[in-house]
C-alpha cells in the first residue's frame, strides 16, 4: 500500500473499498438469513446475533487495521459512530416505509431489553474512556474497560436469550412468526457464500481504513471526526442493506434486532481491538468519544421510549418517534464536528 497519496486518490480508494464492503455485506446478510431459515432459527435470534455479528465484520477488519496503523481514535470513533449511524438507519427506514412508525411503536416493545443492553455497554465504554489513567492496568493483556465490556456482553446476551425463551413459550398458542423460504439456496451454499462474503470484507477493510486516515490528515478534520462519520457510515452500510431487506419482507423484529444487536456487538469488538493494541485501548483515545457515547445513549433511550410509549397520535419533534431520533443523530454529528 502507498504510504502517502493525494486527496483524490484517497477518496477514490475510500469509495471503492466502501462499495466492495457494501456488496459483500449484502451477500453476507442474505446468506446469514438463509442459514437461519434452513436451520430453523427465529428472526429475533437471527437479527440480534447472527445478522448483527455478520454486518459488524467491516468494523472489526477496519478497526484492527486502524490499530495496526497506530490510529486508535479512528477505531473507537468508527465503533461509536457506527452505533449512531445504525440508529439513524432505523429512523430513516421507518420514516420512508409505507408502514410508518412500525419500529417505534409498542409492537416493537419486545426489543426494549436488547436496546437497554446496548445502552449499558455503550455507557461502560464511555465511563472507561472518561476514567482513563485512573483504572487498574492490564490483566491478561486486556484493560479493565475491555474486561467489563466482555463480561457485560456475555451477561446481556444471556438475558436476551432467556427473555426470548420465555416469550416464545408464552406465544406458543398465538400466531407464529413465519420466515421467508430460502428459495433455491441450500445450507451448504449458504455457509460457503457466508464465509466468502466475510473474507471479502476482511480484505477490503484495511484499504478503507488506510484511505480514511489519509483523508483525516489531508483535510485536517482529524481522526476522531472522520472515524465517527465517514468510516462509521461506510461500515454501517451492511446494516442498512440488511435492515431495508428485513423491512421489505415485513420482518420488523429482524430489522430492529439487527440495529440494537449490532450496537451491542460493536462494543464487544473493543475486546479484540484491546488485545491488538499496546496497552489499555480505552485509556489511549480522545475523550471526545465519550461524548459520542453519551449521544448514542440518548438516541437509544428515545428509540426505546418510542417503542413503549402508548399514545397513537404523536407530536413530531417533541414526542419520541423516528423524526426525533433522526434529528438527534444530526445534532450529534454537528457536535462532533465542533469538537473535532
Amino acid at each position: 500500500m502507498i504510504e502517502r497519496m493525494p486527496m483524490a486518490g484517497a477518496a477514490i480508494q475510500f469509495l471503492a473499498a466502501a462499495a466492495v464492503i457494501v456488496v459483500a455485506g449484502t451477500f453476507l446478510a442474505r446468506y446469514g438469513d438463509a442459514i437461519a431459515d434452513l436451520t430453523g432459527l427465529g428472526r429475533l435470534l437471527v437479527g440480534s446475533v447472527l445478522v448483527a455479528g455478520a454486518t459488524s465484520l467491516p468494523e472489526l477488519s477496519v478497526d484492527l487495521n486502524a490499530i495496526a496503523l497506530g490510529a486508535p481514535d479512528l477505531a473507537i470513533g468508527d465503533l461509536m459512530g457506527s452505533c449512531l449511524m445504525n440508529l439513524a438507519i432505523l429512523a430513516v427506514v421507518d420514516m420512508l416505509h409505507r408502514s410508518r412508525r412500525k419500529m417505534f411503536s409498542r409492537e416493537s416493545a419486545a426489543h426494549a431489553l436488547s436496546a437497554m443492553v446496548s445502552i449499558a455497554l455503550v455507557a461502560l465504554a464511555s465511563l472507561a474512556i472518561m476514567l482513563a489513567g485512573k483504572l487498574p492496568d492490564e490483566f491478561l493483556r486486556l484493560g479493565p474497560g475491555a474486561w467489563l465490556l466482555l463480561l457485560a456482553y456475555i451477561g446481556g446476551v444471556r438475558l436476551v436469550y432467556r427473555d426470548q425463551q420465555v416469550s416464545a413459550a408464552q406465544a406458543k398458542e398465538g400466531p407464529q412468526d413465519v420466515l421467508q423460504p430460502a428459495g433455491h439456496i441450500t445450507l451448504r451454499r449458504a455457509i460457503v457464500g457466508f464465509i466468502a462474503a466475510a473474507v471479502v470484507i476482511v480484505i477490503a477493510g484495511p484499504y478503507l481504513a488506510e484511505a480514511a486516515e489519509e483523508l483525516a490528515e489531508v483535510t485536517g478534520l482529524g481522526r476522531t471526526f472522520v472515524g465517527s462519520t465517514m468510516v462509521a457510515l461506510s461500515t454501517s452500510l451492511p446494516e442498512l442493506v440488511a435492515t431495508v431487506a428485513a423491512v421489505r419482507m415485513g420482518a420488523f423484529d429482524l430489522a430492529i434486532g439487527n440495529v440494537f444487536g449490532s450496537n451491542a456487538f460493536n462494543m464487544a469488538l473493543i475486546v479484540p481491538l484491546d488485545l491488538a493494541h499496546d496497552g489499555p485501548l480505552l485509556a489511549s483515545v480522545s475523550a471526545t468519544h465519550a461524548v459520542t457515547g453519551v449521544w448514542v445513549i440518548l438516541v437509544s433511550a428515545v428509540a426505546v421510549m418510542g417503542q413503549i410509549y402508548n399514545a397513537e397520535s404523536r407530536r413530531r419533534f417533541i414526542e419520541p418517534d423516528a423524526t426525533l431520533v433522526a434529528l438527534l443523530v444530526l445534532g450529534a454529528m454537528a457536535s462532533l464536528y465542533y469538537l473535532r
